[in-house]
């Protein structure tokens, strides 16, 4: 989880986009101006925060000791009518696509098996992804969270689309900030935001991954396409709009860096660090370029005012509606935010540390799902690093998941809750399968990751033989329960550190890139018979 510098026009435009997770509503902004604008007084209205309380040790037991579950209780979302019923307008105006229709037109190829290796002495994977070298390699674009068809359904079958894996990344560069005229402000300037898409903040996107057999020629293949998340408002003039989820750096201030997703049923959570967690619906991805041809503009609906508009997804430097136009900084496909998960507890972690209390509201990491409980649960854990005054490790519970469709009542965590045994902390997913909890440890650019196995005893996590090594820079973990793989992707990149940059060619003279990112899985029998 890299850290980069904040910039305040960043702050202000986040501080808009969180209205739809709070419960506050947009100031009125003109038609062609994004909300939370330079001049916006908007205030950042997000979860509770307060200093970090000296008592925040007092419920401190040990290493996979016991935490309270109370602490991860979540509220709805104060504007989730509001944001269905903007949603709902937004889909008036905006055709759909759903999920097979989008596999079918996915536009980017993986490679199984390419020369890149994140894993270096450590274990080949049972499989291996290889991205497109742009993705591969993209300063903007930084993988995250991984979920696929096996959380979403039961039978793991969603139509006849084959298998599916999604993953999220967040906007993680912002040339503007290496060039900006004012290093104080790190601010892109109105003309680099006009010329150049990246110095735009798109926030998250969710990238849908199909396996399956190609019918016309009967060979395998495996093809995905991204999604750009985004959150719905209402501009002065009365229209519905969108923008993007708007990422952070990373400790999380504001903004969501979707550590961890979960699909189940329609829905798709997203882990929001500070807050809770944002939802998303598979039923309305929404489809700016119905034809399949980007030239073309093609023609929208009317919103409330009876006046057609269009949509323009060749321009990447706009997102939303602009003079009756509408832009999404050049992605076909945008999924609207249609509810949220707040912490009810305040959140008192400290800001800008990788620290963390051990009380009150957790941080919400990463997530996963455990379907081999009942019932179902959803796994919530913490990404955090021990320092002196702050001896979590971090703390991991699970949330019955069905509770989380209903919305009109406060969802707490049950079964248990208990800090990691990681005395290091770093925890960067985790999952669980059959009582034993598998938790990704990233351990940076120079040295492989390690993925640690405990059980629970007497209420305790308890480590399960020694950790196994993994990928550089491994990130969120996936149990896909049909092919018996875990599944998780690396984060880094060349050149996101001076090891990935300096080191590469002394140690991979051939000029496999150990630093590229690729998605893999390991089988859960091999990692279960680890010593």
């Amino acid at each position: 989880m890299p850290s980069r510098r904040t910039r305040r026009a960043w702050l202000t435009t986040a501080a808009a986009a969180s209205l739809a997770f709070t419960g506050l509503v947009a100031p009125a902004q003109a038609e062609d101006g994004p909300p939370g604008g330079p001049d916006s007084t908007v205030q950042e209205p997000l979860a509770a925060e307060a200093a970090p309380s000296p008592l925040a040790a007092d419920a401190w037991t040990s290493p996979g000791g016991a935490a309270s579950p109370g602490d991860f209780t979540m509220s709805p979302g104060a504007l989730n009518s509001e944001t269905a019923s903007r949603v709902a307008r937004l889909d008036s105006v905006l055709p759909k696509s759903g999920v097979q229709n989008l596999l079918a037109g996915a536009n980017r190829t993986v490679t199984p098996w390419c020369s890149r290796d994140p894993f270096g002495t450590a274990p080949d994977p049972d499989i291996k992804y290889c991205l497109q070298s742009d993705d591969s390699t993209s300063p903007e674009w930084v993988p995250q969270g991984f979920t696929g068809v096996s959380d979403a359904k039961d039978n793991e079958l969603w139509g006849d689309a084959g298998n599916i894996q999604l993953f999220a990344s967040y906007d993680g560069s912002d040339p503007g900030r290496e060039t900006d005229p004012d290093p104080a402000t790190g601010d892109c300037t109105a003309a680099e935001l006009e010329a150049d898409d990246a110095c735009n903040q798109k926030g998250v996107r969710i990238t849908f991954v199909q396996s399956r057999t190609n019918p016309a020629t009967g060979s395998p293949e495996v093809k995905y396409r991204h999604v750009l998340l985004g959150w719905t408002y209402v501009n002065s003039a009365d229209h519905v709009s969108f923008d993007g989820l708007h990422a952070s750096e990373y400790p999380i201030q504001k903004g969501v860096h979707a550590g961890g997703i979960v699909w189940y049923g329609n829905y798709l959570y997203v882990a929001d660090t500070r807050n809770g967690l944002r939802v998303f619906d598979m039923r309305y991805i929404m489809d700016l370029d119905p034809d399949g041809d980007p030239s073309t503009h093609d023609a929208m609906g009317a919103d409330t005012d009876g006046v057609k508009t269009t949509a323009d997804v060749q321009d990447k430097t706009k997102v939303g509606r602009h003079d009756n136009v509408w832009y999404s900084f050049g992605y076909r496909y945008v999924m609207p935010q249609v509810a949220a998960w707040k912490f009810k507890a305040t959140q008192s972690n400290p800001v800008g540390s990788y620290a963390c209390v051990s009380t009150g509201a957790p941080k919400a990491s990463y997530i996963s799902l455990d379907r081999s409980t009942t019932p179902d649960r959803l796994i919530m854990g913490e990404y955090c690093r021990p320092e002196s005054g702050y001896p979590s490790t971090g703390r991991i519970a699970s949330f019955p998941v069905a509770d989380l469709e209903g919305r009109s009542a406060d969802v707490t965590a049950e079964g248990w809750a208990n800090y990691l045994p990681l005395t290091n902390g770093g925890a960067q997913g985790a999952a669980a399968q059959g009582g034993t909890l598998y938790v990704n440890e990233s351990k940076g650019t120079d040295e492989p990751g390690n993925l640690w196995r405990y059980n629970w005893s007497d209420g305790r996590l308890v480590q399960k033989g020694q950790a196994v090594k993994t990928a550089r820079g491994a990130e969120d973990l996936y149990v896909e329960r049909g092919t018996g793989r875990l599944w998780s992707l690396s984060e880094h990149r060349p050149g996101s550190a001076s090891d990935c940059t300096a080191g590469r060619d002394a140690a991979d003279p051939a000029g496999t890139d150990y630093c590229q990112r690729v998605l893999y899985g390991h089988k859960l029998s091999w990692v279960d018979g680890r010593p």
